[in-house]
């Protein structure tokens, strides 16, 4: 009976380690550094949107967690977010050329500015979905790559 009750507390204080640890992690705020390369050349600006759901992804402006658009100076280039929870996240990126907030595209809808995406998905007809793009941010520093696209 001793020896049950000594296993148990054992258990007990495990669990409860663990319990804490995880609720530790989960009120954590994390960065994460996007690293772009794949300029056609160094036009304008270059634009990341974090999307914390599919809702939205990747257009939708009103859906974007956090976004920033700086001017291209070094090839590859680095973007940081900061003060990200611990979740899954995707990156939509467009390299704006001429610096009007959007990206253009062709008479027939093919974009006319370079694009990428986290997770770097392959692209046929349409913008990636989510699932395709999606990263895990879980500790103090994520980095991840974009290669840019052009048609």
């Amino acid at each position: 009976m001793v020896r049950g009750l000594k296993v148990s507390v054992l258990l007990l204080a495990v669990l409860g380690n663990l319990a804490w640890s995880f609720t530790a992690k989960a009120g954590y705020n994390g960065k994460l550094t996007v690293e772009i390369d794949g300029f056609k050349n160094k036009q304008g600006q270059v634009c990341a949107s974090i999307f914390g759901s599919s809702q939205g992804f990747p257009n939708q402006r009103d859906r974007v967690l956090q976004k920033q658009c700086i001017k291209i100076t070094d090839t590859p280039l680095l973007i940081t977010f900061e003060n990200l929870k611990a979740g899954n996240y995707a990156v939509a990126v467009m390299h704006d050329g001429n610096s009007d907030g959007t990206l253009n595209r062709n008479s027939l809808g093919m974009p006319i500015e370079g694009f990428g995406f986290s997770r770097n998905p392959e692209i046929k007809t349409s913008a990636p979905k989510f699932s395709e793009a999606v990263f895990l941010v879980a500790g103090p520093n994520t980095n991840i790559q974009v290669q840019l696209k052009y048609f």
